[in-house]
C-alpha cells in the first residue's frame, strides 16, 4: 500500500486532472466511482484496474476481488481530505482506476439493430441517454466529434454504468457525416409521430441537444415525440426514452 498525504504527487495531481474529458484523453485513465457501479464491475471487470484508492475508514476491495485473483493493482491510500477531492461525485466510497477501451470507428455496414448517435456535449446527458438506450435494446452507440468523453465520472454516473456495458464507436463532426448518408433518423419536435412510424429493425437514430437540436441540417428523416396542452417539447433524454420504447415495442 502507498500512502499519499500530498497535493503535489504525481499521482495526486494526475488523478484530480481526471475529473475533465482533457485528463481523461492526456492520461488514458478514468475513475470509477460509487459502490454499486464497483460492485457490478468487480463481478465481471471489462477494464483493466490500473489502481484503488482508498481513505483510512475504507477497506481495499480488488484484493479480495475473486475476478481479480493474479493481478498486480497498486493500492493507495490518501487522508480523507485529499480523497473527497479526488471523489468529484461524493460517493464516499472506494475508487478505482480504469483504462478506457480503444473507440473503434464505426464500419460502412448499414446499421444492424437500433444504433443511436449521440452528438451530446454534457456529460450527464450522455450518460442519462445512454441508460435508456441500453434498457430498450439499442444494439450501440455512435459518438461524433461533438460528443463529450463517455468516461467522464458524472456521464457514468448518469448512466448507471450503462456506459461500460453497451458497444461504443465514433464518428467524425456529425453534421458531414449526415452530409453523406441518407439513412439517418433524427429525433425533432417536427416530424412523423414514433407512434405512429413503421419502425424498421435496423435503424440509425439521432438525439440532439436541447434547444438547438438539428436546425438548419439538412438530409435527416424526422420523428417526433407528440405532446398536448402548453408544452411545446419534452426533455431530450425523455423523448428520446419513449421513442427508444416505442422502438422496442415494435420489435416484439
Amino acid at each position: 500500500m502507498i500512502e499519499i498525504s500530498s497535493k503535489t504527487n504525481d499521482h495526486f495531481r494526475r488523478w484530480a486532472d481526471l475529473s475533465s474529458a482533457r485528463g481523461i484523453k492526456k492520461h488514458h485513465e478514468f475513475i470509477l466511482m460509487g459502490d454499486k457501479l464497483i460492485a457490478e464491475f468487480l463481478e465481471n471487470p471489462q477494464f483493466k484496474v490500473k489502481a484503488e484508492i482508498i481513505h483510512e475508514d475504507l477497506q481495499p476491495l480488488t484484493r479480495s476481488a475473486k475476478s481479480l485473483l493474479g493481478q498486480k493493482i497498486s493500492l493507495f491510500k490518501l487522508p480523507k481530505a485529499l480523497f473527497n477531492e479526488i471523489d468529484v461525485v461524493g460517493t464516499h466510497y472506494n475508487l478505482l482506476v480504469l483504462e478506457p477501451k480503444e473507440i473503434p470507428e464505426l464500419s460502412t455496414q448499414a446499421p444492424s439493430g437500433l444504433e443511436v448517435i449521440c452528438p451530446l456535449g454534457d456529460p450527464s446527458n450522455l450518460g442519462a441517454l445512454i441508460r435508456s438506450a441500453l434498457a430498450f435494446g439499442a444494439s450501440k452507440v455512435i459518438l461524433t466529434a461533438e460528443t463529450c468523453n463517455p468516461y467522464h465520472p458524472k456521464a457514468i454516473k448518469a448512466s448507471a454504468g450503462a456506459l461500460l456495458k453497451i458497444p461504443l464507436v465514433k464518428i467524425g463532426s456529425f453534421a458531414d457525416y449526415v452530409a453523406a448518408q441518407d439513412d439517418v433518423y433524427a429525433l425533432d419536435m417536427k416530424g412523423e409521430s414514433v407512434g405512429q412510424f413503421k419502425w424498421p429493425k435496423n435503424i440509425r437514430l439521432a438525439v440532439g441537444e436541447e434547444g438547438p437540436g438539428f436546425s438548419g441540417l439538412k438530409g435527416l428523416k424526422r420523428l417526433a415525440v407528440p405532446t398536448s396542452g402548453n408544452i411545446e417539447s419534452l426533455n431530450a433524454t425523455v423523448a428520446a426514452s419513449i421513442a427508444f420504447f416505442s422502438y422496442s415495442l415494435s420489435q416484439r
